[in-house]
């Protein structure tokens, strides 16, 4: 069975109508899965569409490589925990930009032998090797930093940013010369300087900003399939790749406002190395000491508590707390206590990292709220009980003009009554930034694993606390 261009055109209209529903699912928790649901079916019919083209001309290759994607996908589904989700986003945008690479010097070499080529497909080509070819490296540098293969502080030296502008201006002749002339040594050179500006671009950005690079990555391999719908003559992939494009552009500008941050700021300003300086105030703060706490004095504050407001972070994720979260909320509402979670645009290592976190344990969404809807609630709150969370809480943000973070909006739990503060150590946030918020007269630190942390609570709850 073959498709006409006709029918072919009206199944990919139909999907590309199912993506943008797709998109418009996402953009809140409890309407996730059924944006997924619609993004899932779009797929399968575009793909079902392209197969029964007139363009496909041998299955054998497809079905090889379709399969042996699909098991290493589900391998990956299965196996990949929550905590990893981030580098796993940014390894798959890797993969879209080495695909437009891919494309591109192959589509140049049918041609080529057919004596097809022209200045407009040349420039498209040009397109999808240099967007293709950053989108690789600088997901790859993003990749090794989430998961700690190299340092997540940026990597800066002298004359960096120039290097990075002469290495774009070259990139770019490079890619007029091939448009033009359909130079071998022109489409050799402008790829391995794209991939090597990729890698420059990335490894000056500190982990305090990966969760914008992810978006921003996403936005790129956008731009990179689109260029490759140019290519192939695939008005789909032109459409999805917009979309992609557009919204992360979109969600990156969000977030930027989020941490009150330029792009401009992220990419050439990145930050995420030990804080320095002379006497800040996080300095002077730590000469006052931090006052620690146990169990049984969060038990004793929250169970007869009005309000408790919880603010989750990489922490939760890394000690997989949200289900032991879950279980104490349900104790505290038996008691009637009023249950809230706070969320920062920029918790975690990607967007709505925290939301999946939570919607993954049957946390009810009315609990969950955003950093401006929930803010104005902080000073009523009984408790605010910080679960592994830390810049997004840092008072340096407002107090410190020193401060790396200084001017970014937080969540201002410190209002409440009294702070519990769940960490490990007494290590800083991934900006390195010293927060202030454990130095509080109303703040206490409850040293130790948070899922442990939170069943001691669970467990006290149930046995009558005090």
């Amino acid at each position: 069975m073959e498709l006409t261009m006709n029918q072919q055109g009206a199944a990919y209209l139909i999907s590309a109508v199912l993506f943008i529903f797709a998109l418009k699912g996402l953009t809140h928790p409890a309407t996730a899965r059924r944006g997924n649901l619609f993004g899932m079916l779009g797929m399968a019919i575009a793909l079902a569409a392209t197969l029964l083209g007139t363009e496909v001309q041998d299955y054998l290759l497809i079905i090889m490589a379709g399969s042996i994607g699909a098991v290493i996908g589900i391998v990956v589904a299965l196996r990949i925990q929550m905590t990893a989700m981030p580098q796993l986003v940014a390894a798959l945008h890797s993969f879209v930009g080495m695909a437009a690479v891919l494309v591109a010097i192959g589509t140049f070499i049918n041609r080529a032998q057919a004596g097809t080529l022209n200045a407009l497909l040349m420039g498209e080509l040009s397109a999808g090797v240099v967007i293709g070819a950053i989108t690789f490296t600088g997901s790859v540098i993003a990749f090794a930093k989430l998961q700690g293969i190299m340092s997540g502080a940026p990597i800066k030296f002298k004359g960096q940013h120039l290097l990075n502008a002469a290495i774009a201006a070259v990139t770019v002749l490079l890619a007029v010369e091939f448009a033009l002339t359909g130079d071998v040594w022109a489409l050799i050179l402008m790829t391995l300087l794209a991939f090597a500006l990729g890698g420059t671009l990335i490894i000056p950005i500190g982990g305090a900003d990966m969760p914008v690079i992810i978006s921003m990555l996403n936005s790129y391999s956008g731009w990179a399939a689109a260029a490759t719908g140019f290519t192939l003559h695939n008005d789909l992939l032109i459409i999805v790749g917009a979309l992609v494009g557009f919204s992360g552009a979109i969600l990156s500008y969000i977030m930027c406002r989020a941490m009150n941050r330029s792009i401009i700021n992220v990419v050439f300003g990145g930050f995420g190395t030990d804080s320095s300086g002379g006497d800040s105030a996080g300095a002077v703060a730590a000469e006052k000491g931090v006052k620690s706490a146990s169990v049984e004095d969060a038990v004793y504050w929250m169970e007869d508590a009005n309000k408790v407001i919880i603010v989750p972070g990489y922490g939760m994720a890394v000690a997989q707390a949200q289900h032991a979260l879950k279980e104490m909320m349900e104790l505290l509402e038996a008691r009637d206590v009023e249950v809230k979670f706070a969320i920062h645009p920029v918790a975690g290592r990607m967007p709505g990292h925290m939301n999946v976190l939570l919607a993954e344990a049957d946390i009810p969404y009315d609990h969950v709220l955003e950093m401006d809807e929930i803010n104005p609630e902080f000073q009523g709150a009984d408790v605010a009980l910080v679960v592994g969370a830390n810049d997004v809480v840092n008072p340096a943000a407002k107090e410190d003009a020193s401060s790396p973070i200084y001017g970014m909006p937080i969540l201002e739990a410190g209002k409440a009554n009294q702070v519990y503060f769940l960490k490990r150590s007494m290590r800083p946030g991934y900006s390195g930034v010293d927060n202030l918020l454990f130095y509080q007269d109303n703040t206490s630190l409850i040293f130790g694993d948070a899922k442990d942390t939170i069943e001691g609570i669970v467990g006290a709850l149930k046995g009558g606390g005090h």
